[in-house]
């Protein structure tokens, strides 16, 4: 599914493929996320062999124009948690509304896993 606004020029429809992505370059951006790691067996799978949507470890989900985000990542060990997962919120919300010029509802974050 895609989220559609108008302009003056026309329509504009984003993917949810576009949204994950720019969630998931935002998630490696943030200090103290070693790697994004997917959440299911046959997600792993499905990226694996090329048909998985979106980026791993990220799901995108759109209703009523509105954009709700869960991402699952791996922390680096010695980082708050709280404090990690407050940065990633902020930074997955602020960078999806900047590119798409919609509203984020929430971001939920899942931390599988701690690496050194």
């Amino acid at each position: 599914m895609a989220i559609k606004t108008n302009n003056a020029c026309g329509i504009i429809s984003i993917s949810d493929n576009a949204i994950a992505k720019i969630a998931a370059h935002a998630t490696l951006d943030c200090y103290g996320i070693v790697e994004l790691v997917s959440r299911h067996f046959t997600d792993s799978l499905l990226v694996l062999f090329g048909k998985g949507r979106g980026a791993k470890g990220v799901k995108v989900e759109i209703k009523n124009g509105r954009i709700f985000i869960e991402v699952s990542v791996i922390i680096k060990f010695g980082v708050s948690i709280s404090a990690v997962a407050d940065s990633l919120k902020e930074t997955i919300k602020y960078n999806v509304e900047k590119f798409t010029g919609m509203v984020v509802d929430t971001v939920d974050v899942n931390i599988t896993g701690v690496k050194l």
